[in-house]
């Protein structure tokens, strides 16, 4: 089902799933692929996806980045317990990444870190340790991280000056989808007064409270009416 999920992504988008052995795995591939570095736009390890505690995850080596504020993000909205912390040199294959001649926008999302669980490197450490709930819903939030970087898109009002009338567009009662008119409106206000070509979606939404998911709808539909177009 993963591996399904992850091929078709891969032909609909311009990104790459790498799975490649810990460590020695990273290290090669950085080695081989060193001129293909400057084209990865972010990335992410997931380890330790399996067992039954919450999700930590540990930032990028520059903290600030996209896939550090969509994770972040991501599970803030999804109500799952968690933790983020700062980058630390020591880990998973995020450091090799992170190091500093590549410095790559890599983050790390597991459920319990490393060594903070007792059956770490132990006979314990076995699949009855593994449990199907927190794969199905470590999968969900995987899903849900890349479709929202995928519509992490920046836009620009062509129409700026004060706010555009609505009604004679047509937009005054447009829906998004399954969601309810009056979010619908106030979602395409706040598109239309924060799409300046500076602000993303994840910006926006941060801003407004209001969903990527919704948002990225009405910016379909104001796309249409020719009132937003892609940066």
């Amino acid at each position: 089902m993963l591996a399904k999920w992850l091929r078709e992504r891969e032909n609909r988008y311009s990104y790459r799933f790498v799975f490649i052995p810990g460590t020695i795995g990273a290290i090669t591939w950085l080695a081989k692929n060193e001129e293909k570095t400057v084209n990865i736009k972010h990335g992410l390890v997931a380890p330790l996806l399996g067992d039954e505690g919450s999700f930590t995850y540990k930032k990028s080596r520059r903290g600030d980045t996209e896939i550090d504020r969509m994770v972040a993000h991501v599970l803030k909205t999804e109500g799952v317990a968690h933790e983020i912390r700062e980058f630390s040199p020591y880990g998973y294959d995020e450091r090799q990444y992170c190091s500093p001649g590549f410095n790559l926008a890599v983050g790390n999302l597991c459920r319990t870190p490393y060594r903070e669980f007792p059956e770490y490197h132990t006979s314990g450490d076995n699949l009855e340790f593994v449990k199907d709930d927190s794969l199905e819903e470590s999968l969900e939030i995987l899903q849900k991280i890349i479709s929202s970087l995928e519509a992490n898109q920046i836009y620009i009002n062509l129409s700026p000056k004060c706010e555009p009338q609505l009604g004679k567009r047509g937009l005054y009662d447009a829906t998004g989808g399954s969601y309810n008119v009056k979010d619908a409106r106030m979602a395409m206000l706040w598109l239309l007064n924060q799409c300046d070509g500076t602000n993303d979606l994840l910006q926006i939404s941060t801003k407004s409270g209001y969903s990527i998911e919704l948002l990225e709808e009405v910016v379909q539909i104001l796309l249409a009416k020719g009132l937003l177009k892609t940066v």
